[in-house]
């Protein structure tokens, strides 16, 4: 497997030198900035696979540089945040973070999370199965990675890819946050259940227009529901 590459974003030496110390012995190439600022910089210069990101950085925060990035492109992005609160993690998940984690981490997780987000990411990992999905006029094709409501492109991100095949997989039956997790992210996702919240109120918005509906069954979980039938 081609060596990827790592943008480390973080102000804290001792943080930058841990993740690099750990994602190398792993065989990733890891670069480094400081600031916001130059995590920009250093995106446009050297097109990293993925980086990680702290929240609070100089110059520019990491809020402002994840909204950035996400407005040009869907390169992976793990946020580090310095408190475990639930508010600065919803937020950055709504961003569009595919992960986060909390300061201080353990430097194991920090691999074993980059490594499945950019498995995730990669349209050429294969899906469980590659057959052509189709519901109403929602189609979705797992060797193309391309989901397209009534013949149009819809400009999904992975994770939300994966979970929209997930529902489509099981239409019409109610699933729970946690088999959510098991199915889209994997079994080695660490985060919690109102992850799951905030990629179906992502997905929902990019359903807009199309005869699929994603119901909450309260106390249950979601269900994906073609409104044709």
């Amino acid at each position: 497997m081609p060596s990827k590459t790592i943008l480390v974003v973080d102000d804290e030496a001792n943080i930058r030198d841990l993740a690099r110390l750990y994602l190398e012995k792993e065989g990733y190439q890891v670069i480094i900035a400081t600031n916001g600022r130059q995590a920009l910089d250093q995106v446009r210069h050297d097109e990293p696979d993925l980086v990680v990101l702290d929240l609070m950085l100089p110059e520019v925060d990491g809020w402002e540089v994840c909204r950035r990035l996400r407005a040009t492109g869907n390169l992976p992005i793990i946020m580090l945040t310095a408190r475990d609160d639930d508010v600065d993690k919803i937020v950055g998940l709504e961003l569009g973070a595919d992960d986060y984690l909390t300061k201080p981490f353990n430097p194991r997780e920090l691999v074993a999370r980059v490594r499945s987000v950019l498995r995730r990411s990669d349209p050429a990992v294969s899906q469980p199965t590659e057959a052509v999905r189709q519901v109403a006029n929602v189609r979705v094709d797992p060797l193309r990675h391309e989901v397209t409501i009534s013949g149009e492109r819809a400009n999904l991100r992975a994770k939300e890819f994966d979970l929209l095949l997930a529902l489509m997989d099981h239409a019409n039956m109610v699933l729970s946050r946690e088999r959510l997790l098991d199915l889209a992210w994997g079994y080695e996702y660490y985060g919690t259940t109102r992850t799951v919240d905030v990629h179906v109120a992502q997905l929902r918005e990019k359903l807009k227009g199309s005869d699929l509906i994603i119901e909450t069954v309260w106390g249950k979980g979601y269900k994906l529901v073609n409104t044709t039938t």
